[in-house]
């Protein structure tokens, strides 16, 4: 993709197919390779990547690395068919997802999603980024390890409980975390350059990813 996504009118074409995706459960284990789970925001780390040399003389080791983490509150809000985000930390307003076909998707209605459709997902290269629940209920998050020829069988969709938050790395793709109704608040902390590289499911693949919130996540 040449330019940045209109997030709050994505304007996705009709007719997209949808590719399933496994709801797993987030484990050690299963998190492997992506990130970790985070028992105290506290206690976590988050990676920052020098910037990267443009030729053959490398960039000076005491520099490259100096942006710093940005951090705030990331809200997560279902309004009808529409999955809502909000990121303070780095001024984001996004449409994330929708609870049905979004030519068909509305926002005044009480009804909880029963699944989730997403339609683009981003990677950040210049950091890692950590998710820590400020309400104690489930939560998703899709992820798929790193590499630009991604494709949509790739991700994973990890269930959290809700007593604990996430990590991940730098270069894993995601989205974001999502609350499965209403609105949930995540303390959000992240590299401060806050570089993003997308991709458009709907655009570059003909499909939206596809999350059943009928079963909870594998154990």
């Amino acid at each position: 993709m040449s330019n940045a996504p209109d997030y709050l009118n994505p304007d996705l074409p009709p007719g997209l197919k949808t590719v399933k995706i496994k709801l797993i459960e987030a484990t050690p284990k299963t998190l492997e390779g992506y990130g970790q789970l985070v028992d105290d925001p506290n206690q976590v780390k988050v990676e920052i990547i020098r910037w990267p040399a443009q030729g053959w003389r490398p960039v000076d080791t005491d520099s490259g690395d100096e942006g710093g983490i940005t951090e705030g509150t990331f809200i997560s809000e279902w309004k009808g068919d529409i999955l809502y985000g909000r990121n303070s930390a780095v001024g984001g307003h996004y449409i994330l997802g929708y609870g049905t076909d979004p030519t068909e998707a509305r926002a005044n209605h009480p009804q909880d999603p029963k699944r989730l459709l997403l339609w683009h997902a981003n990677y950040h290269p210049d950091g890692g980024q950590m998710f820590f629940p400020l309400e104690k209920a489930p939560f998703v998050v899709p992820l798929a390890l790193p590499g630009d020829d991604v494709q949509p069988e790739d991700f994973v969709c990890f269930w959290l409980k809700g007593d604990q938050g996430l990590y991940i790395h730098p270069n894993i793709w995601h989205e974001g975390v999502f609350a499965i109704s209403g609105q949930q608040r995540f303390l959000d902390r992240q590299g401060a350059v806050h570089a993003r590289v997308s991709v458009d499911f709907a655009r570059e693949f003909g499909c939206l990813l596809e999350v059943d919130f009928s079963v909870e996540g594998e154990r």
